[in-house]
């Protein structure tokens, strides 16, 4: 490597091709990217199925028959929610008024999908302005300071990121295969409402009946036992913050509340967040434990076995029933005297709880292990950030 490394950066991780390179140029964003605004509006366009992609600050809000941008191009959210995420958008497309494009000055000296991952690595939180709604400005983030590498080490950084995000999204896609599947397996194996026999139904129980419905509080107790904060362990204790959304899990809580006495769990026990509901924060009890007075814990009863029971409250249509009767607006509570009227359809035969429950569980543990995946590529993903730019 050269000596002449004074006033520059250098990288943790570098391709061997670039060892021996020096350091890269300390120059600000401003001098290698252009802003430019735009002005479509979303209540304003005429969107089409087909054409050309208008870009929003969470995905493509449709299309129409014209576009801004014949190059590949940044977006960045200046304005409201998600305010500073970037997009790296595709070519002929537009973005929506509450974005800005971010375009290469030069493209044979700054690649704008390195750019793109440069910026990644930058916290623009720094930069935002406005009490209520937040706003960021290119005026002032240009003059943040950058590291900026030759073109064919910029090329090479950003093939290996590329890549790594395609594989991402592939299994992304087959995570959200699986949950389809999940989702029309809820539907065909439960009845749906004013329905006492489900859709399909295994071979061996076509001929057992009508389901029984009866109300949640007969066929399961909304556990109160209480223990103080010298029984807590940081292993065991759940709030809502450690439940995970979307049915995931739980998460070791980060640390223990100081004060207050807390609801009592154990194995085979469902546990919901009360709070937000709609994050779908359900949790079936892999171990006993203590949880905030936030959480409700339900214990199945001997009618329906605790696996089928959570196959039914781990289900969109219990969340959406828990949504209608919520409490407040920014932080909305679920109403228990509500839940605890939630209809619950079941076989009486128990043989045919546990064939549906070991289906559902068997999908569960797929759909886990799939997001686990995911979530090693995402941080195999962070690290590379981290060590691909200085």
């Amino acid at each position: 490597m050269s000596n002449n490394n004074e006033n520059k950066l250098v990288p943790k991780l570098r391709f061997p091709d670039f060892t021996t390179e020096e350091g890269w140029n300390l120059m600000q964003i401003g001098d290698i990217l252009d802003a430019q605004s735009s002005s479509l509006a979303l209540n304003k366009l005429e969107l089409r199925k087909n054409g050309y992609a208008v870009y929003g600050a969470d995905s493509i809000v449709g299309y129409i028959n014209t576009y801004q941008h014949s190059k590949q191009y940044i977006s960045i959210v200046k304005d409201g929610s998600g305010v500073g995420r970037l997009n790296l958008c595709k070519t002929e497309t537009s973005i929506l008024g509450t974005l800005s494009s971010l375009k290469s000055k030069d493209e044979n000296k700054y690649l704008i999908a390195w750019a793109y991952y440069l910026l990644n690595t930058i916290d623009f939180s720094s930069y935002v302005k406005g009490a209520g709604i937040p706003h960021i400005y290119y005026s002032d983030y240009k003059h943040h300071t950058i590291g900026v590498a030759k073109p064919k080490e910029q090329q090479k950084i950003a093939a290996c990121l590329t890549s790594l995000d395609e594989v991402i999204s592939a299994e992304n896609q087959k995570l959200e295969v699986l949950k389809e599947h999940k989702k029309g397996l809820l539907q065909n194996l439960f009845p749906q409402a004013g329905e006492t026999v489900p859709k399909v139904r295994f071979k061996e129980f076509e001929d057992s009946g009508e389901w029984v419905v009866e109300i949640l509080t007969e066929v399961a107790t909304f556990v109160n036992e209480k223990t103080q904060l010298e029984n807590l362990s940081i292993n065991s204790y759940i709030s809502t913050e450690n439940l995970l959304p979307d049915y995931a899990g739980v998460s070791f809580a980060s640390k223990l509340p100081t004060s207050g006495n807390f609801t009592k769990y154990k194995i085979g026990d469902i546990l919901i967040s009360n709070i937000r509901p709609y994050l779908k924060k359900v949790w079936f009890a892999d171990k006993n434990g203590a949880c905030s007075n936030d959480v409700i814990v339900i214990r199945a009863n001997s009618v329906v076995s605790e696996v089928f029971l959570s196959c039914l409250l781990r289900n969109d249509a219990f969340i959406s029933y828990i949504m209608k009767n919520v409490e407040g607006v920014k932080m909305p509570r679920g109403d228990k005297d509500s839940i605890k009227e939630y209809p619950i359809s079941y076989p009486v035969d128990p043989k045919e709880q546990q064939k549906i429950a070991s289906c559902l569980s068997s999908l569960d543990e797929l759909i886990t292990a799939q997001t686990q995946k995911i979530t090693l590529l995402q941080q195999h993903k962070k690290g590379l950030l981290q060590g691909l730019f200085p």
